[in-house]
């Protein structure tokens, strides 16, 4: 695995860094370890200062780190600068929240002789994270900032194509006042993942990334008795009712599938559209997709960023081309892209038919898949019919009817007029082939703590 950083829009590679050595990863295992037996019994207040210090320092210098965004994977610059913020607004959360959401909780007994019971929640060691390029700081924030709240270190693993960006959360967390080792970024080879997780002084694993990867490292958590998140793929369902507001509803579709150039696991993939409006919907759609223009993501007038690599475009298309074999019809839509770039053409897809298994597929780029169905019951019924169970969305003007709708399809996450969102104060994970486990709020930062039982019982009590 070559960690560097290649511009997606110009194809230039820029650094190589090396991998890390056996001896240095055992080093990170035991300065993490070591800073965790001193880290754990640090106040809540003292840990929210550093919290506090690292969002205040991405605000600070928020055109530093957006830039490095867009170098490294080619996000719009105005992107990054909202992913930037993002970020510390999870820092922000958690250092206001974190001693509220872990307090101990006293529990109802049924008979006072069973004692006074209360549950607390204590950090357990070193977490390790394994986290993907599309969204290169939000992931690392969303996982560190809960964790350290909590009271337990975090090593990363970060994708090899954004190692800058791994790298400036080193320095983040330190210039934060982290003490040394409770957090660092290591360019691990793959079999560093199985010497990590096998290591007692790790009491888990997070990852977000590919079925393929999810499936090997939620593997060898399991051999090495860790517990693990998993949040993978997604293919978001988009509804559009009958009753819905159709020219709100094509230009939030276009939204929803195409920022961050349609690299969203929670993006707006699968477009279910009701009959009696589809050709409306279709039409607003195609109209709103061919004002997307592609270019520099440093040009405030790009709209539509190039793919994160020019592999990944590749890929794309080599995926587009299979679907094509089982029967899809692919339309091109939108404005021509630029032949320079890891850019991909915005594409429309059909006759995704039962028999069909491209309908099953997550296209990790511009790629629409467009399903026209009878009614309600047959929107839901396409919605479900999916191996994966993250986010999806419900469009229609009756919000209690996209209540109902939305407790109906099988996912994590369901949003009613509005795609799937991310924010600091909303918990974010999936079902099925999406993973487990969930990311953000009190959800988080109790998934690596140890859920103590304590209870004070009466010396003569019976048992």
């Amino acid at each position: 695995m070559a960690y560097a950083t290649t511009n997606p829009y110009t194809g230039e590679t820029l650094k190589t860094f090396p991998e890390a050595t056996d001896q240095e990863v055992q080093q990170a295992i035991t300065d993490a370890y070591e800073a965790f037996k001193s880290w754990r019994d640090v106040s809540f207040a003292d840990r929210a200062k550093v919290m506090s210090a690292a969002g205040a320092i991405l605000r600070r210098d928020i055109d530093k780190y957006a830039k490095l965004l867009t170098l490294e994977m080619g996000k719009l610059y105005e992107e990054a600068k909202l992913e930037t913020i993002l970020s510390a607004e999870i820092f922000e959360y958690y250092a206001k929240n974190a001693e509220e959401l872990l307090k101990p909780e006293k529990l109802p007994v049924a008979d006072p002789k069973e004692g006074e019971a209360i549950l607390i929640h204590q950090p357990q060691g070193i977490v390790f994270a394994i986290e993907p390029w599309n969204f290169p700081y939000y992931q690392i924030a969303r996982i560190i900032a809960p964790q350290l709240s909590a009271g337990n270190t975090v090593l990363l693993k970060h994708a090899s194509n954004v190692p800058q960006c791994a790298a400036i959360f080193d320095d983040l967390m330190i210039e934060a006042g982290l003490p040394k080792g409770a957090f660092k970024n290591l360019y691990a080879a793959r079999h560093h993942t199985a010497v990590i997780l096998n290591d007692p002084r790790v009491c888990g694993v997070a990852l977000t990334g590919s079925e393929g990867a999810g499936a090997i490292v939620a593997s060898t958590a399991g051999q090495a008795l860790k517990k693990a998140t998993m949040e993978l793929g997604g293919a978001d369902a988009f509804v559009v009712l009958e009753d819905a507001d159709v020219e709100k509803a094509a230009k939030w579709a276009a939204f929803g599938r195409h920022w961050n150039a349609g690299q969203v696991c929670v993006s707006s993939k699968r477009l279910i559209v009701v009959d009696s409006v589809y050709d409306q919907f279709l039409e607003i759609y195609k109209a709103e997709v061919a004002k997307l223009k592609a270019g520099d993501p440093m040009d405030p007038s790009t709209t539509l960023a190039p793919l994160s690599s020019q592999k990944a475009a590749d890929d794309l298309k080599a995926q587009v081309e299979e679907a094509k074999k089982h029967g899809a019809v692919v339309e091109v839509i939108g404005a021509p892209v630029p032949e320079k770039g890891a850019f991909f053409q915005p594409l429309l897809m059909t006759n995704l038919h039962g028999d069909n298994e491209a309908r099953h597929w997550e296209f990790f780029g511009p790629v629409t898949q467009l399903y026209r169905v009878k009614d309600e019951a047959e929107a839901i019924r396409v919605a479900n019919d999916s191996p994966f169970g993250l986010g999806g969305s419900v469009f229609t003007k009756d919000t209690a009817r996209g209540v109902k709708v939305a407790e109906k399809i099988h996912t994590g996450m369901v949003y009613v007029n509005h795609p799937t969102m991310v924010k600091a104060d909303l918990p974010f994970g999936g079902v099925a082939r999406s993973g487990y486990g969930r990311e953000l709020i009190g959800l988080g930062i109790k998934e690596f703590v140890n859920h103590k039982l304590i209870d004070v019982v009466d010396i003569d009590a019976p048992f």
